[in-house]
Parts: structure tokens; C-alpha cells; sequence
């Protein structure tokens, strides 16, 4: 049971709100110290990981370049980019995004956007700038409010989106664990029945952003 204080430490981190990395680090040295590893074999494991796990040898690529490209003014250029678009909304911009990720998704293409490399320095600053432009300044609560609709937006199109592509991961697991209750499956049944949960996320996400440009609007 003592394996299982590691939960408690990333409980217990986020609640305080410490830095993520360091929470999850941390929860993993209390796991391995719990379950008998020496500190040597600790520290390999992370770096095993780190050579074994291509997204996170990306993030530490990805990140620099994401933060120089702001440093020199992405975000702003986004904005004044979206500003020219005459019957842009914030709710509009964010429904064309859920179906390019969407559709983006279905062909197995995931990796081409997500919150470091488009939400954060595109998508988010030119529904900011959007939603500006509709309501005027905008407070706290509705900034962080299209900013997490941002992100929403970029999770819900990935999720319901990927399960339509045949070789994603998700697809693989299913048949798998289906085959494992005498279910046999073709990947390809699995992702024709993934279309209607995609249609259906899209129109109810699709809903509520309509529902942030009438809140916007009054």
C-alpha cells in the first residue's frame, strides 16, 4: 500500500497548486523509495523514459520555439490578423478550429496542432482579440473563459476525432480488450461507429460556443 503514496503526493501538489513537473517528478521518487528501488535506479528509470517517450523529447523542443515566436510577437500579430476578418466571432473562429482538428484527427494526423504549438499562440489570442471586439474589454472571468474554450475546443475535436482513424491507439485497445470478452471487431467497424460520437461532439461543443458569442453579444 505504501506504492500507493505517490497518488497522495500529486493529489496533495496540485492542491497547492506547485509547479506540475515537479509534482509528478516527485510523486515518482516517493513511488520508487516506496516500492524498494535505490535513488541509482530511480533516476534511470526517468531516464529511460525520457529516451523511450518521443512527446517528451518534443516538448523540449517545441517550447523554446513556441516561446522565441511569441517573445518577437505572435500573439500580437495573431490578433491583428483576426482583426481584419469583418464577421469573425470568437465563437465562429473556435467552430471552424474544432472541425479542422477534427477532421485533422480523423486522418491520423494528431500531432499537427495542440495546446503548446497552435492553442497558446494562435487560436487563444485571436478569440481574445474576437471576443474584444464583440463585448468590448473583457474582465478576468470572460478572458480565462475564451481561453479555456480554446483549449476545450483543441481536446474535444483530438478526442472524438482520433477514434475515427484505424491505427490510432484507442482503436487497437478496444479490439483488444473486446476480443478478450469473445467481441471479435475489425478496427474498421470500431471507427464507422466512432463518426456519430464525433457529429455529436461537434454539435454540442458547437452549441456552447454558439452560446459564448450571445453571451458576447448582450
Amino acid at each position: 500500500m505504501l506504492v500507493l503514496a505517490g497518488i497522495a503526493v500529486i493529489a496533495l501538489g496540485f492542491l497547492l497548486r506547485f509547479n506540475p513537473l515537479l509534482v509528478v517528478a516527485a510523486s515518482a521518487a516517493v513511488t520508487g523509495i516506496a516500492a524498494g528501488l535505490d535513488p541509482l535506479k530511480i533516476l534511470a528509470a526517468f531516464g529511460h523514459a525520457f529516451n523511450e517517450t518521443r512527446y517528451v523529447t518534443i516538448i523540449w523542443i517545441v517550447l523554446p520555439v513556441i516561446g522565441l515566436l511569441e517573445r518577437f510577437g505572435l500573439q500580437e500579430r495573431a490578433r491583428a490578423v483576426v482583426a481584419g476578418f469583418g464577421r469573425a466571432t470568437a465563437g465562429r473562429l473556435l467552430i471552424v478550429y474544432l472541425l479542422f482538428r477534427q477532421l485533422t484527427a480523423a486522418l491520423g494526423l494528431t500531432s499537427i496542432a495542440g495546446p503548446a504549438p497552435t492553442v497558446r499562440p494562435l487560436v487563444a489570442p485571436m478569440a481574445e482579440a474576437l471576443a474584444e471586439r464583440q463585448a468590448g474589454a473583457l474582465d478576468d472571468a470572460q478572458r480565462e473563459r475564451v481561453k479555456a474554450l480554446a483549449a476545450a475546443t483543441d481536446n474535444v475535436g483530438l478526442f472524438f476525432g482520433e477514434d475515427i482513424f484505424l491505427a490510432i491507439g484507442s482503436i487497437l485497445l478496444m479490439k483488444g480488450l473486446l476480443e478478450q470478452f469473445g467481441i471479435e471487431l475489425q478496427p474498421f467497424q470500431l471507427s464507422v461507429w466512432a463518426i456519430p460520437s464525433a457529429i455529436a461532439a461537434f454539435v454540442i461543443h458547437g452549441f456552447r460556443l454558439w452560446l459564448l458569442d450571445r453571451e458576447l453579444a448582450r
